[in-house]
């Protein structure tokens, strides 16, 4: 028997910054009432009324704490969970899904592998989904995955948590030492804004990647090392690489040169494969010219605030219209999350046309031109 009606929404961990996008999610997209705890929150539901109110309960806590918080729910359900549903959005899998198995809730773990967006849905980012224990729940849970927008990805819990060891906590842990190594190498060379002058797409990127890990909640990055099990076993054989590498650039003979081109070059290449290098090399490609795009003076950032058919277009015709030219044009978000366009021109652009153009923009409420740096 499928499930009817609109469920009630349970989460706990509500005040969290996942927390906090699940819940406008669930309202705003789905329709449906959320009801949540947290520690943080006073006003939050209390933890007896949520689970025993709630059809749908979302754990997103921190790792460390997953296993105690959804054994007290378990101990606080008593049975009653059964014949509703448990989820957890997690980034390991293995322990939160037996966990819940404990419980007599059917049981789905999620891993949205991304931090909270700040789209409304998850599109153009994956989701691993591991179904535990799923029957008249699986429409509904159908209907959820359509709704989230994701690239949804299945697997058993301990196949996750083998791939994460190597998608988060390797990459993860490879740039953090990368940020060691600045930091150590910072009286010789200056710190990493005096490096970035020097830079090529690659440490761009990489420098993108380390400051995003750094901006964020340092616990979760924490957790993520310390809560997966097979996390050692991989920082293990990544050590063992560079190890490898140093020993063989220590030595500089043209038998360690050899080496170096077999094992790290040659071998490496014939593993990945050629559709896959090829993949890769486009994708590096399209980040790079992205990145040139970007890092363009002459640019205007444009929100539009009606989102409809034909927008765009009338923006687009005031430059034709007062003859400027574009060099590029990409849709982003705002750190408020609001979608606008950074348009790039030449560095030729005449400054008086550019200025008519954004002057008419205003004047007809074509969209709102967005601060300096906002882009």
């Amino acid at each position: 028997m499928e499930v009817s009606g609109r469920p009630l929404i349970g989460i706990v961990g509500s005040a969290g910054a996942y927390g906090r996008w699940l819940q406008r999610f669930f309202q705003d997209r789905m329709g449906l009432q959320v009801i949540g705890h947290d520690p943080a929150d006073v006003s939050s539901t209390g933890e007896a009324d949520l689970v025993r109110h709630a059809d749908v309960l979302v754990f997103s806590i921190p790792i460390r704490r997953t296993a105690a918080v959804i054994e007290r729910y378990t101990a606080l359900a008593a049975g009653s969970e059964a014949g509703k549903l448990w989820l957890d959005v997690t980034s390991i899998k293995s322990v939160p899904v037996d966990t819940m198995l404990r419980s007599r809730a059917e049981v789905v773990g999620l891993h949205p592998m991304t931090a909270p967006p700040k789209a409304p849905t998850l599109k153009g980012r994956v989701m691993v989904l591991c179904e535990a224990r799923l029957d008249r729940w699986r429409t509904w849970v159908d209907r959820l995955v359509h709704a989230l927008d994701a690239e949804c990805v299945r697997a058993l819990p301990e196949q996750h948590d083998r791939v994460m060891a190597l998608v988060q906590a390797m990459v993860h842990a490879t740039h953090l030492a990368q940020a060691g190594v600045l930091r150590g190498q910072a009286a010789q060379v200056g710190d990493l804004a005096a490096v970035m002058p020097f830079r090529s797409a690659s440490f761009e990127m990489d420098a993108a990647v380390m400051a995003r890990i750094l901006s964020l909640n340092p616990a979760i990055y924490e957790d993520i090392q310390f809560g997966n099990p097979h996390a050692g076993e991989i920082l293990r054989a990544l050590g063992e690489q560079i190890t490898r590498m140093a020993s063989l650039v220590g030595d500089g003979t043209d038998a360690a040169r050899a080496h170096f081109r077999d094992e790290f070059l040659r071998d490496n290449r014939t593993a990945m494969g050629d559709a896959a290098l090829a993949e890769g090399n486009y994708s590096y490609e399209r980040i790079g010219y992205l990145l040139a795009d970007l890092a363009g003076a002459k640019a205007l950032s444009v929100h539009l605030p009606e989102d409809r058919p034909g927008s765009l277009r009338a923006l687009l015709d005031v430059f034709e219209r007062h003859a400027v030219s574009l060099s590029s044009i990409h849709s982003s978000r705002t750190p408020e999350g609001d979608v606008h366009f950074r348009i790039g021109f030449d560095a030729e652009v005449d400054a008086d046309a550019l200025q008519r153009t954004i002057d008419d923009i205003v004047a007809n409420q074509l969209g709102r031109v967005l601060p300096q740096g906002a882009a």
